[in-house]
């Protein structure tokens, strides 16, 4: 969530890749000077909610754009169906339909597209949700990476779904829904860059059926939810600190990381905390429920390494903190530049 009640003064002369990369740089590019300039009503989120008539819609579009094209787990026809659909479920809406836009690189082998429109419709079915429209443009060869995707969805509210940063409150517990960390290596090392081996896999999948145990299960307890996508999930920490106005205390050893991972983060100077996800989201939850809502996510088939990882507090307001197994605090930041290449 994006809110512009305390604007940030975008004084960049350029545009560069951390701009893109979902932490600071990309939070003064959207609050600076797309923001104001487009007239964009507040709150900004990953979804818009909507009435219309007696309905309650979201609407949400997002960007793909990753190399390799394909990699361990999935693919960017997975990742423009379950982005997008991901990013209605965790704003507390059913996902009913997308449209979704190519922009071909000319000389792409006519077996790539098919392969990727085949990952799309394949994920679309898994999601149970529709491809009712799009468009196709060609650029010139060199211009597009092979591929790009851009994908607009629509959703039905939960009407028994309330969510918002306003909503948190101090004692309030933080969960996640399982390792994160995945995606973000999985595709660092498809790329063939570096001469690392691991057995990782994209963790990307549909959100949808976790969203909804949780309402079922726990429905006004549920105050917020984010799916930590670019940035990770200390971005969407921080984010959700700034909006709330409160402190955030994280229980470091309580994060799921499969050892890979964190292995691989060692190596390259890099946090977990910070590494892209794209089938995993964090939510927040009332403390007298907080066990329920684990085991409703226990329950959901991959859900299973879901955990509650921390705690909502008065002070110190507007920040996370980490608090080690040895006892000892840090503060977490959100991400700043673009430590990674582009993923997602």
């Amino acid at each position: 969530m994006i809110t512009l009640s305390s604007p940030v003064a975008f004084k960049d002369l350029q545009i560069d890749m951390a701009h893109g990369a979902g932490g600071k740089a990309s939070r003064r590019l959207v609050e600076g000077l797309i923001a104001p300039l487009v007239g964009a009503c507040e709150p900004l989120t990953d979804a818009a909610c909507l009435t219309v008539g007696d309905v309650r819609i979201a609407v949400t579009t997002d960007s793909f754009v990753v190399r390799p094209l394909r990699f361990p787990g999935g693919s960017i026809g997975e990742l423009a169906v379950n982005g997008t659909v991901n990013d209605l479920a965790v704003a507390g809406a059913t996902p009913l339909a997308l449209v979704c836009s190519l922009i071909v690189e000319a000389g792409t082998p006519t077996e790539v597209l098919q392969a990727e429109m085949q990952a799309l419709g394949s994920a679309a079915r898994r999601a149970d949700v529709i491809v009712v429209g799009g468009d196709t443009k060609v650029v010139e060869h060199g211009k597009a990476a092979g591929l790009y995707i851009t994908a607009t969805g629509i959703g039905r509210v939960d009407p028994r779904a309330s969510l918002s940063a306003g909503l948190v409150r101090p004692g309030d517990r933080i969960l996640v829904t399982g390792h994160i960390g995945d995606h973000g290596i999985t595709v660092l090392l498809a790329r063939g860059d570096l001469d690392l081996a691991a057995e990782l896999r994209s963790d990307t999948r549909p959100v949808q059926p976790f969203a909804a145990a949780l309402i079922d299960a726990v429905g006004g307890g549920l105050r917020w939810m984010r799916d930590p996508t670019r940035g990770g999930l200390a971005t969407s920490l921080n984010e959700l600190a700034r909006d709330a106005g409160l402190g955030i205390v994280l229980e470091e050893d309580q994060v799921p990381v499969r050892d890979e991972v964190r292995g691989a983060c060692a190596l390259l100077g890099l946090a977990p905390l910070h590494i892209a996800n794209e089938g995993q989201f964090v939510a927040v939850v009332a403390p007298d429920i907080a066990d329920l809502a684990l085991r409703m996510l226990h329950a959901v088939p991959g859900g299973e390494a879901a955990a509650l990882i921390g705690r909502v507090e008065a002070a110190p307001a507007r920040t996370v903190l980490a608090v080690a197994a040895y006892g000892g605090t840090r503060v977490v930041d959100m991400l700043v530049g673009d430590p990674l290449p582009r993923i997602c």
